[in-house]
């Protein structure tokens, strides 16, 4: 009897960069089948994007595609033709669940539409992951992961609820992004568990559907999960003098790094001032409570900033501790790299490539008691599965194979 989770669960994948092959590797971490199809001259676009392993560009060492798809089988296949086509439909017929991010247009064009393909498997659920739904005056419109931050109404509010000595009250209004693509890998979370949905709920109704995931109402889900009621019912998202936000709270940099303190409640505050040595400014009037403190913050974070700076994160952090103070360390990607917590989890696995090499990558969030997360395979080299899926699965010959490379076809 199999351990996985999800054993049995067979997964098609049409995609390039993140949102769909991030869906998938969800799946496929998770012991679905999940057959991932590229282009045969250009592959998963993601194959072009750093970092490269010894810092060398190469189809086949860019480590975003590595970690985004582990444990996948990988075929070449052109759809633009029609025996590539007739052969897609053949793996849908086989598959549970197909996931793809192209442009609307695209699979309409291909004849490759939930409806025709429906007609072929009607248990088939078909994720169709766009910057903005199938429907709607935005449908075709292209967008990268910046576009998709801001028209989610995340640019505006990544500076409202944190203001720090970096970003000033009169900078607090600009919309900045997220670094990384973070709307994509948002898209791809929703997406996983639509999918998943959709296959539960077709033992229920006897079908599969059409996922119609938009990335764009994804982010703002996310996002604005506060900030919507307010902005309804008060028209504004404004922080501080309001009394929306209290203070002190902020990122402030010390000597090797930044802490982010949040001290929303005044026990927070008479920790703080015996933590920082009761300095004589703390009894001023308009320091006296958290509203007040909102008021003068300007003056407030000053004050506040000039003793952080003269202090590591670790001596910070530690005191923080020992006096209550709601305070962490903001840690960079080595921080978390050498976390000893994060270690003792096992949270980062490192895996095997063929040619990129050994390298360590982000595992599961998660832990299952019974069917656990796992790395089976690496990210699969481009056509590495070519054999097994097409002899194995749809019965080629050898000599089929010889004729489809030559064709283009494979």
């Amino acid at each position: 009897m199999t351990n996985e989770a999800l054993s049995g669960l067979r997964v098609l994948e049409y995609g390039n960069l993140i949102s769909a092959p991030y869906c998938t590797k969800l799946f496929a971490d998770l012991g679905a089948e999940v057959i991932k199809i590229e282009d045969p001259e250009r592959g998963d676009e993601a194959r072009g994007l750093g970092p490269f392993a010894e810092d060398t560009p190469h189809p086949e060492m860019s480590g975003l595609f590595l970690y985004l798809n582990t444990n996948k089988l990988g075929i070449t296949l052109n759809l633009r033709s029609t025996t590539g086509r007739d052969i897609f439909k053949e793996l849908v017929k086989q598959a549970d669940a197909f996931v793809e991010n192209n442009p609307p247009k695209v699979m309409e064009e291909l004849g490759l539409d939930y409806e025709s393909l429906s007609q072929l498997n009607p248990r088939l659920v078909m994720t169709s992951i766009t910057p903005f739904g199938l429907t709607g005056p935005y449908r075709d419109y292209k967008a990268h992961d910046l576009h998709i931050w801001q028209m989610g109404g995340i640019g505006y509010l990544s500076t409202l609820i944190y203001p720090t000595v970096v970003f000033t009250h009169r900078h607090r209004s600009r919309p900045l992004r997220a670094g990384g693509r973070q709307a994509d890998f948002t898209a791809a979370m929703h997406a996983a568990v639509a999918t998943m949905t959709a296959l539960l709920a077709g033992d229920a109704i006897g079908s599969g559907q059409q996922v119609d995931l938009s990335a764009q109402e994804a982010v703002a889900s996310v996002g604005s999960e506060a900030h919507v009621p307010r902005w309804t019912y008060a028209g504004d998202l404004e922080v501080g003098e309001r009394g929306w936000i209290v203070y002190p709270i902020g990122l402030f940099p010390c000597r090797d790094g930044y802490v982010n303190l949040f001290c929303v409640d005044d026990w927070h505050w008479d920790n703080l001032m015996k933590l920082m040595g009761n300095p004589e400014w703390a009894s001023q009037e308009i320091f006296k409570d958290r509203f007040i403190r909102g008021e003068n913050w300007q003056v407030l974070e000053v004050l506040l900033a000039d003793w952080f700076k003269e202090r590591s994160v670790a001596e910070v952090y530690q005191a923080a501790r020992r006096e209550r103070v709601p305070l962490f360390p903001a840690n960079t990607v080595a921080d978390v790299l050498a976390s000893v917590h994060l270690a003792e989890r096992g949270f980062f696995e490192e895996i095997e490539h063929p040619v990129a090499g050994r390298a360590k990558y982000p595992g599961a969030p998660y832990k299952l008691s019974r069917t656990p997360w796992r790395v089976v395979r690496p990210a699969p080299l481009l056509g590495e599965h070519n054999e097994e899926v097409y002899l194995k699965r749809l019965g080629f010959t050898r000599q089929d194979l010889v004729k489809l490379r030559e064709s283009g076809v494979i």
